[in-house]
């Protein structure tokens, strides 16, 4: 495995990691229309990096099924939104700026399912990041090593905000600066791990690319229209969440249409 892959499959969580440090030189939680802004943000990255990342390359792999070639896309979609569906019924989690819990009603600290929230909303950043890389290995999906490392830049970007969206409320709560940053870090533990475990599937057979890559565009769909499109909109109307997923999704699709 040549460093551009390694690099690719360590920059979501290097983002993340980056976004949980600013505890260290932030004494408060970003202001709400910021906060919203940043959410809106992660979610253009996220839509765009769906389509030209992942759906797309999932569909051209499909070609040789004729008029069915959006079969295996369309398979995989729907069985990444159920899976993030799966788990966001199984695992008690509780979302920023909310007061209720999500998922199984066990009795766990507030801190420990806030970091659970942003973990889950990992999960799909790793398994997208692991399947364009199966698709550069396979040779055969039209995925470039720049298109991998291209996808995983995008990814941690808009990491960077969402670490510091986890980590400052968590040290607002009375959890200490050192503690804060390492519930943040944890966080995003689960994407390089998502990634690895991804290559693996696809590395035991070739033919499951297309819909694992449609999985994770499917997966990622779910958490911004089920956890960051709601955040965004938060509090009191404004446009800026708008503003902002607009300018993710362009940012996005600039760097992958031109560089990937």
């Amino acid at each position: 495995m040549n460093i551009e892959i390694i690099s690719s499959l360590l920059l979501p969580f290097a983002g993340t990691s980056l976004g949980a440090g600013c505890v260290f030189f932030m004494k408060r939680d970003p202001h709400p229309a910021l906060q919203r802004g940043l959410t809106g943000f992660a979610a253009g990255i996220m839509v765009a990096a769906s389509v030209w990342s992942l759906l797309l390359p999932s569909i051209e792999q499909s070609e040789h099924m004729g008029i069915f070639s959006f079969l295996p896309s369309l398979v995989g979609f729907i069985c990444g939104i159920f899976f993030l569906l799966f788990l966001d019924h199984r695992v008690p989690h509780l979302h920023i700026n909310s007061d209720r819990a999500e998922g199984p009603k066990i009795s766990l600290h507030k801190t420990t399912m806030l970091v659970f929230a942003v973990t889950l909303h990992n999960i799909p950043e790793g398994m997208a990041v692991g399947a364009v890389c199966a698709g550069w290995f396979s040779g055969t999906a039209g995925i470039t090593l720049s298109g991998v490392f291209i996808l995983a830049l995008g990814i941690a970007i808009q990491n960077i905000p969402e670490g510091a969206i986890i980590s400052m409320p968590l040290m607002s709560e009375g959890t200490g600066r050192k503690r804060s940053f390492l519930y943040g870090v944890l966080s995003g533990v689960v994407e390089p791990l998502g990634a690895f475990f991804t290559i693996l599937a696809a590395g035991h057979m070739t033919l499951l690319l297309p819909y694992l890559l449609s999985f994770a565009a499917g997966a990622m769909i779910f958490v911004v229209v089920e956890e960051l499109i709601p955040e965004m909109s938060q509090g009191i109307h404004s446009d800026v969440g708008t503003i902002f997923f607009a300018v993710g999704f362009a940012l996005m699709m600039v760097l992958d249409v031109a560089l990937g």
